[in-house]
């Protein structure tokens, strides 16, 4: 009774382990979460703060479906600062980041097309693409290094329309350099294609510096850039993105929004504003300590002979676990005995059957206790 189109896609691995891990919580066990992409932190005082002024304001109606003119602005100067010009028309404001990774990728593909995903990486890309009724071309990636491979020019070919980016990059927290992703902006003029940019890791980024694909020359009219403010300001349940695209995917965009979600929540909106405009201390201070956190994990787990690269960005560490069993395997286990949740690696990705994908968006304490119990678990 489903449809083909449903039928493509499985349900959401992290929020699985998620759900299991609640259950065994609500029976009462002590479950160390490393399973979901969330920031504990609380959402900075100074936006909650905007968006009771909105409500209080009375401003909770419909908006314009591309958001608000406020945030636009706003969004159209934080742009700037990635070298990408556009202006508040060129701009929507979505239910979240995976809205417009959602509606970009209906708004370009169809039957027959391929897309090229970066392996390792979110699966939902992956779910978008089949969703759309295209065919996802997965690419292996250096994990520590970002580097792609030379046979990423073999793998497009004449219904190649898309290649879906991701730096700083989730699951392993890899963020691709200049010659990375110049060699991607070449290889996209050359053969016509457009570029989506997922970058709302962007301001948890350690050693190097982002870098948008979008203000690379010849990449501003066929790259959709989007990001959003659930991992840099902690307001993952507020659920706003936004992205910036050429004229006519922003308005295929728009037009699915119109007919779905109709527009982002409105207090919610002006609580962005504040984000955006506002101190960003908060964002140093919420990134200081997911340093000492990734450097805390990273040592625990080599210390008992894991090989994982010590991420640049994101709040990720991708782990092999081949030697323990696998990562389906080794997940099963870590939660069933050691009440540690983590996601097995083939969520994201063919490449990720011998990995498991390592959370630090937890407290130092809860990672040190977490590291003894996987240890007691897997080594003994």
């Amino acid at each position: 009774m489903l449809s083909k189109r449903v039928n493509r896609i499985e349900k959401s691995a992290t929020l699985r382990i998620s759900d299991l891990a609640s259950k065994l919580k609500r029976a009462g066990k002590d479950i160390i979460s490393f399973s979901v992409g969330e920031p504990d932190f609380a959402t900075p005082l100074h936006i909650i703060d905007a968006a009771k002024k909105a409500l209080d304001e009375g401003r909770t109606h419909y908006t314009p479906s591309a958001g608000i003119p406020e945030l636009r602005d706003a969004i159209a100067n934080k742009f700037k600062e990635n070298g990408i010009s556009a202006s508040p028309d060129e701009i929507i404001v979505t239910p979240g980041a995976k809205q417009a990774i959602f509606e970009a990728t209906l708004s370009i593909l169809e039957d027959g097309d391929e897309a090229i995903l970066f392996d390792p990486a979110w699966v939902s890309y992956e779910s978008c693409v089949k969703l759309a009724g295209a065919k996802p071309i997965w690419v292996k990636t250096d994990e520590e290094r970002g580097f792609i491979p030379d046979d990423f020019l073999e793998s497009v070919t004449k219904r190649t329309k898309l290649i879906i980016v991701n730096t700083p990059g989730n699951p392993t927290g890899a963020v691709f350099d200049e010659n990375t992703l110049k060699m991607i902006a070449d290889i996209a003029k050359d053969h016509n294609l457009f570029v989506l940019s997922d970058e709302v890791y962007e301001k948890i980024i350690y050693e190097g510096a982002h870098l948008s694909i979008a203000s690379f020359i010849g990449m501003h009219d066929r790259t959709i850039t989007v990001n959003g403010f659930s991992k840099a300001y902690a307001m993952t349940g507020w659920r706003l993105g936004y992205a910036t695209a050429p004229p006519e995917i922003l308005d295929a965009m728009l037009k699915i929004q119109q007919h779905s979600t109709s527009c982002a929540t409105s207090f919610a909106q002006y609580g962005a504003v504040a984000a955006l405009t506002g101190t960003q201390e908060c964002v140093a201070e919420m990134v200081s300590e997911f340093r000492a956190r990734r450097d805390l994990l990273v040592d625990g787990l080599k210390s008992m002979g894991l090989e994982c690269p010590r991420p640049k960005g994101a709040f990720y560490v991708f782990v092999n676990v081949g030697r323990y069993g696998g990562g389906i395997d080794v997940a099963e286990r870590l939660l069933n005995k050691a009440y540690v949740a983590v996601t097995p690696g083939d969520a994201f990705g063919p490449s990720g059957a011998n990995y498991v994908r390592i959370s630090y968006a937890t407290s130092q304490a809860r990672i040190s206790e977490g590291l003894e119990r996987i240890k007691n678990v897997l080594v003994g």
